[in-house]
């Protein structure tokens, strides 16, 4: 299995231990990997803005770095710059290339669940109480766990990978996939109820007395850590790479 490493911006630039989990996780688990190093901003901000003018120069030198078809696939740790690529990059004209790069671009719970289906991480070792956080793209654009308004059979492929963590001790929330109120650029444009949504997040957790709270994404993870140490809270956020792979944190 040849794959490419997408590594969103926010995570080069503010969690780069996230990155370096996910590489270390892919070859501990046979897969060789290619890390473009000219990667930058895959576009999401501005679409999610509807500027598609300003989308157009992220969006194409995104594909300029992935363009080497020599691979089955491209692997990300964050569901919802994976969901931009698969199902919103759309700025520039889909030629051949393009479309063949989205249909290769997938997250890396899915990955790892339904590509490699991975049942055991014999390295890995995490003796704490965890909550599970699945962002709003990974639930209902990736798909990654049932989507409760839906009322479908449950199903969390995040828990599966978890559960077969020596250690883990997984504590289901009140309302575990409602979504924390990052949304992007959400919390700029609409700040009071994004904090709002955070805050209920945070009390949740601190309701279960939760220690950890493991995602496949970041960003909401970096929402959440900032509410949970404005208010003096002892909760600790890390990426499931970070997990499934036994740091580094």
């Amino acid at each position: 299995m040849k794959v490419a490493l997408f590594i969103p911006c926010y995570i080069d630039l503010i969690y780069p231990n996230v990155g370096i989990a996910t590489l270390e996780l892919l070859e501990k688990l046979g897969v060789e990997v290619t890390v473009p190093l000219q990667q930058t901003c895959c576009g999401q901000p501005m679409a999610n803005e509807g500027d598609q003018k300003h989308s157009v120069r992220t969006e194409t030198q995104f594909c300029e770095n992935f363009k080497d078809l020599d691979f089955d696939y491209i692997v990300g740790p964050a569901g919802s710059c994976v969901k931009h690529v698969k199902f919103h990059m759309d700025a520039i004209p889909q030629t051949d290339t393009v479309t063949q790069i989205r249909h290769k671009t997938i997250e890396l719970v899915e990955f790892i669940h339904d590509v490699l289906k991975v049942k055991d991480f014999p390295w890995a070792d995490f003796q704490h109480t965890v909550a599970i956080h699945n962002s709003c793209s990974s639930i209902r654009g990736l798909h990654v766990a049932s989507r409760f308004e839906w009322q479908e059979p449950y199903f969390n492929k995040t828990e599966d990978l978890l559960k077969q963590v020596s250690g883990v001790k997984i504590e289901t929330i009140d309302r575990p996939e409602e979504c924390c109120g990052f949304g992007g650029t959400f919390c700029v444009t609409d700040e009071a109820v994004s904090a709002k949504m955070g805050q209920d997040k945070v009390a949740d957790y601190t309701k279960h007395e939760v220690e950890y709270v493991v995602s496949p994404d970041m960003s909401c993870l970096m929402h959440q850590e900032g509410i949970a140490k404005r208010e003096k809270s002892n909760l600790k956020f890390v990426h499931i790479a970070q997990v499934l792979n036994n740091g580094p944190f």
